[in-house]
This record gives structure tokens, sequence and C-alpha cells, in this order.
């Protein structure tokens, strides 16, 4: 039973690294201690607890979550400083020797922060041997997580985990297998989003396509649901593994007026040799296949693909022959990442070595190629009309959107256009070549 007097009158502030899910997550820890009476700290406030969400999906994040822990602390020297997520799942021991940690939290624990943080405050002493995870086995709990960014998008969590096991991937060490949520309960989220006046979700999760593994749905069936609800105008599919985008999908998509004409799809390699040797579960014909089918229903759908550049055994013959590929397939723009070795993973067994500086050239040539490739995709809208959802502005005389197929748009701020979609025509870039400028049609 939780003791609401550990809670009453105190602050917490919340720190996030990572993907768009551990945003979803932090978000749910946010509401379950303001119902027991924490308040979110203020601008130059000391926190009573601080609640960092860790990623570690790289080296680098790993790095980045050491600093801001390191941070976090400085800042608020009496705090609680409480350290779950990824890195603290994977490595909680270098996580808990870090100054100022007074607990860490594994991926099973999250979901019951508050009795874990009222364990430590009751603790005559603090110490850095708090440390509670699960193995990976027993990491079974799906906890429902929806967010607002700080513009006008949702992310709705709807499923967790993965069984893939990719060479290269610690995620299912770290998240478990894979496991989701109900129909029901989502759509009931998703209907609570549209009554806070929320008009676009992005779907979330760690493997999306494989929605189904809890209740034995499938991922087509989930979306078909969503589809009916009144009030959100858009829906959008976060990163979809290519062997899970059945035609079906691509079908409904097309059909769809809620779900947007825009794919995210991991590739991480064209070639089909270090494809083998990462473990996927396709190859380049099968992922050419899915993005032209994409093409051929939505002829200007937005296509995302990652891809990683200098993974062990990619020959600088493999880099070459993948680079062929990707320049042939009708994508949109890549998200490129620099191969990192990760502790536990079967890919430090393969050979040959990439040595930085060639990963680095290689990111680079495959960053240049979607660059290009995204300024094509724009301008080939100039001109074109298209519905745009306005966001908040931050800062400044502009303010920003999205058409339906990820165009980012400018225009003068206009407060009354916040949070409403409206129909535009994109007439040329913008100053510095990151939006298209557009003007109200409607």
């Amino acid at each position: 039973m939780t003791d609401t007097n550990v809670f009453e009158n105190k602050t917490a502030a919340f720190y996030t690294l990572g993907c768009k899910l551990n945003f979803a997550e932090t978000s749910t820890v946010g509401k379950e201690l303001s119902a027991l009476g924490v308040r979110k700290v203020r601008p130059g406030e000391n926190a009573d607890f601080c609640i960092i969400n860790t990623c570690s999906v790289t080296e680098p994040a790993d790095k980045k979550c050491r600093q801001m822990i390191r941070k976090i602390n400085k800042l608020n020297p009496s705090a609680y400083v409480i350290v779950t997520g990824c890195y603290a799942q994977l490595k909680p021991e270098e996580v808990a020797g870090i100054d100022g940690v007074d607990l860490v939290l594994g991926s099973q624990q999250k979901s019951d922060i508050a009795r874990y943080i009222q364990d430590v405050v009751n603790k005559k002493e603090r110490s850095a041997e708090n440390i509670i995870t699960s193995p990976m086995k027993d990491i079974r709990t799906f906890v429902p997580s929806c967010s607002a960014d700080d513009r006008t998008r949702h992310f709705l969590k709807v499923q967790d985990g993965c069984d893939y096991f990719c060479t290269y991937c610690t995620i299912p060490l770290a998240r478990g297998g894979s496991r989701n949520g109900t129909i029901a309960d989502i759509v009931k989220q998703a209907e609570n989003v549209a009554k806070e006046g929320g008009k676009e979700i992005v779907l979330t999760g760690i493997n999306i396509g494989d929605f189904g593994k809890s209740t034995g749905d499938k991922f087509i069936d989930l979306i078909r649901e969503l589809d009916f609800i009144d009030g959100i105008s858009r829906f959008r599919i976060s990163s979809i593994e290519p062997n899970l985008i059945t035609d079906e999908i691509i079908s409904f998509v097309a059909g769809s007026k809620h779900f947007m004409p825009h794919f995210h799809i991991p590739l991480q390699s064209g070639s089909n040799a270090v494809l083998k040797l990462m473990h996927r579960k396709y190859d380049n014909v099968l992922f050419r296949e899915r993005t032209e089918q994409i093409k051929k229903f939505m002829p200007d759908a937005f296509i995302g693909v990652d891809v990683i550049a200098g993974t062990r055994g990619e020959t600088e013959e493999f880099f070459n022959e993948g680079k062929i590929f990707i320049e042939s397939i009708p994508f949109t723009q890549l998200h490129v990442f620099s191969y990192s070795e990760r502790p536990n993973t079967q890919a430090l067994k393969i050979t040959p070595v990439v040595p930085h500086k060639i990963k680095h050239e290689r990111s680079k040539q495959l960053l240049d190629l979607s660059e290009k490739r995204l300024q094509d995709f724009y301008e080939s809208h100039i001109g074109q009309t298209g519905k745009v959802l306005f966001e908040h502005a931050k800062k400044g005389k502009f303010m920003y959107g999205f058409t339906e197929n990820y165009i980012k748009t400018e225009i003068t701020y206009q407060k009354e256009l916040c949070n409403t979609i409206r129909a535009v025509r994109m007439t040329g870039w913008n100053e510095n070549k990151t939006a298209l400028t557009a003007e109200i049609t409607d």
C-alpha cells in the first residue's frame, strides 16, 4: 500500500532520454505521482524527487545518460535521484555507482515506481545500493502509456519488447519479450486524447508490427478499430519492420481518412550479406517490394528508412552494394546511425571491425544521399496543396506544421491556427531550407 504522506506537497522533476516510447512512459509515471500529491517542479525550484528515464541504444546514449545524472544531482543536491529505463536495466551497478543516485529500477519495476520510492524514503539511510531489476525473462508487464509533446502530437504506446534478437541490438535484454495491451484499452486511451483536444496520435512501441503476441490479435485489427474514433484527425505509424508491413496494412492506410501516408521502416543495410549477419528477418528483395508497394498505392507517401553504417562485417564491397541498393529504392529520408558496440550482443563475434573513421565516412555518404532525396521530395511539392496541422509556436515570428505526408511547412505566427488543420498551398523554401513556406487556402 502506498503511503501518500511520503508524496504530499513534494515536487518532482522528470527527465527522459531516447525514444518516444520512453517519453510516453515518463508521462505515465508523472501522472501516477501527481495522483499521490506530487507537483511538477517549477523553474528555479529544487525538486524533492528527480526521475530519470534512460536509453541505452548506443554507447553515446549511455554516456549522455551518465552526464545527465551527474548534472541533475548537481542542480538538485538534496533530491532523491531515481534512475530507470534501458540503461538502468542493462547496467544497474554502473548507474548505482554514479554519485547522487538513490534508486535504480529496471524495466519491470518502472510500472510500480511510487512504491519503490516510498521504500527508499522510509529508510533511515540513503544508499546507492538500492538496485531493483528483474531478469529479461521476467519482464512481462505491459503498462499503458500516452504522452503529449510540446507541440500537438500524442504518443500512444501500443506494444513493448521484442522477440527478434538482432545481433547488434540489446533491446530484448532491456525491454523483455514482445507484449501488448488490449485493443479495447488502447482505443479508450485514444478516445481520451480526443476528449482532451488532441488531433494527432503516433502509435509507438518497440516492434509495433508484432502487436498481438499477448492477446492473439493482429496490428491490422488495432488500426482498423482506431480508425473509427471520432475526434482524432490523424494517426501515424512509427517504426514498423518491413516483414510485418502486409499488403493488407498498406491497402488499409491508402484508403483510410485518418492514417497518414507516412511510413518509417528499418532497413539497417542494403546488403543481403550484412542483413544475414545482423539476423534480420528479410532481404533487400522484400524491402524493395514493400516500399514500391507503398508508392504504388500512395505515390506521395513519405518513407523514412533506418540504416546502420559500419556494422561489424560490413566490408567496403558490402557497403557499396548496400548503398547502390538504397539509391534504387523510393525512400524519402534516411535516418543514419553509426554502428555502436553493445555488450552481450552476438555482433561482437563478427569480423572484420570497421574503423571509426571509415564508419564516419560511410555515415556521411548516406546522410548526403538522404539530404538530396529529401530536398527533391520537398521541391516536388512546391505549388501543390496539402492539409497542415499547425503546432504551438515556441518562439519567433513563425509557426510550423506538417502535411499529411510529413512535409514541414512554415507560416507567419497566428495564434488562432494552433492545433488546427488547414488547407495550404506550398510556395517555396523558407530562408534556411528547413521547411516549405505556405499560404492558407481555405
